[in-house]
């Protein structure tokens, strides 16, 4: 019995979004800003409220002994909170991506075909621990016309419902009713796996095994990333100083993010000045260092890197070290062990800087920087649904461009495929008008 109602109530959750991304899908930009302004607002008017409920949920998180990664992910203070409103305002400010006239070509002489951007439809948005992408995902969701249904992690409950319900009752002043949605437990999430019928996009952040077993169970099409094994390599010619500066943020600056460091690559011509100066200042930073054999060389004390750990995401102060040969070493590393999420080299050298570019095959790739770049908000998305490794449709950190698709608009006079058929048919003229791809 309680199965069956459990069904039912997502089911029905599910015909509403779809009925009501029907309706957001053609809502004015004006008015989808409106209601993005009065939900900063909101947030801010019950930050204290918040920050109770997310109390709660670090209080509880405690008690189960949650890793120091995802309570960095729950915790929720007043920096934060100041950065959740200013995503959703930049969200607001955004160009609304939704009807916009790709291109438009002349087929013949009275017979035009736009090609014009529209909203996905339904996304469900399942992520674990960080309650902020709660907000931040609505938001972009719908700036860009899509209803949502999210799922927070069993350990952000009280901060996920507190964040719902402040976001719903704004949202639904101006937009559909029905076209924001909240689930709350791993069996309502079994069931929205099914719900091909209704939802169009998933988009899961969270654990590898946690994106892994939603990419198996399910028809729905999904966007996201396993894993974030990044990489700064760190060239013959690069700038002690700055790849000093660099591979400390990228592994430091908060290392429980998919865009944090987790291996780094040292050309063999500059290890034995850099290795000794890096393994100095991150062990200040309590890092725990693993390296190859050539790395071990260098620095005695630090434990050896097994297979293993090449291919592990630590979201922690833990990393890997390698001593390369060239930077044609360098890039088969990274396309054998990365997950083709952020990779970085630090560089004086043009010539080399382009082919790594050119050669590593990840979302974002990078000069001179740090990894932690990698984030949508940064980029100046407004905010991001998540970061794609895929490489169909939309990749790397997902805004509101990589929440919409398009359609094809077909204008005739009377036109009839009879004639442009047999012996004596009219030619098409495919004359471009415009082109903005």
């Amino acid at each position: 019995m309680i199965k069956m109602q459990l069904k039912y109530k997502i089911l029905k959750q599910c015909e509403d979004a779809k009925l009501a991304s029907i309706r957001l899908a053609s809502a004015k930009t004006n008015i989808k800003n409106k209601a993005l302004i009065e939900m900063a607002g909101a947030i801010r008017k019950n930050k204290d409220k918040i920050l109770a409920a997310n109390k709660k949920d670090i209080e509880n998180a405690e008690k189960t002994n949650l890793s120091q990664s995802l309570l960095k992910r729950l915790k929720l203070d007043n920096v934060k909170i100041n950065e959740i409103i200013a995503g959703v305002k930049s969200v607001a400010k955004l160009e609304d991506p939704v009807g916009k006239t790709l291109s438009i070509t002349e087929l013949d002489k009275g017979l035009v075909l736009h090609k014009v951007t529209v909203p996905i439809g339904v996304i469900g948005a399942i992520f674990e621990s960080r309650p902020d992408a709660l907000v931040q995902i609505a938001s972009l969701c719908l700036k860009s016309g899509n209803a949502v249904i999210l799922k927070g992690g069993s350990e952000a409950e009280n901060s996920s419902k507190a964040l719902f319900g402040i976001i719903k009752s704004v949202s639904e002043k101006y937009l559909p009713k029905g076209c924001i949605q909240l689930i709350s437990t791993r069996e309502e999430v079994k069931e929205i796996l099914k719900m091909d019928k209704f939802i169009s996009l998933l988009v899961p952040r969270g654990s590898n095994k946690f994106v892994k077993y939603i990419q198996e169970n399910t028809k729905i099409p999904v966007l996201g990333h396993s894993e974030g094994i990044c990489h700064v390599y760190i060239d013959k010619d690069a700038d002690l100083k700055m790849a000093m500066d660099i591979s400390f943020d990228a592994k430091c600056q908060y290392p429980a993010v998919c865009n944090a460091m987790e291996t780094l690559l040292v050309h063999k011509a500059i290890a034995k000045r850099f290795l000794p100066l890096m393994e100095k200042k991150f062990k200040e930073a309590d890092v725990e260092l693993r390296g190859c054999p050539e790395t071990q060389k260098i620095l005695k004390n630090i434990k050896e890197a097994a297979e293993e750990d090449w291919k592990t995401e630590y979201s922690d102060l833990i990393l890997s070290v390698k001593t390369v040969k060239d930077i044609d070493e360098a890039i088969a590393h990274i396309n054998k062990y990365g997950s083709g999420h952020t990779d970085a080299i630090v560089t004086k050298n043009k010539k080399t800087a382009d082919k790594f570019l050119t050669l590593v095959d990840s979302s974002s790739v990078m000069v001179n920087c740090s990894t932690r770049f990698s984030d949508g908000f940064r980029y100046g998305f407004g905010a991001e649904v998540g970061i794609s490794t895929n490489k169909i449709h939309a990749r790397g950190p997902v805004g509101l461009e990589g929440l919409v698709i398009y359609k094809y608009k077909l204008f005739g006079k009377g036109h009839i495929v009879a004639e442009y058929t047999g012996k004596n048919a009219k030619k098409f003229v495919h004359r471009v008008i415009k082109d903005d791809r």
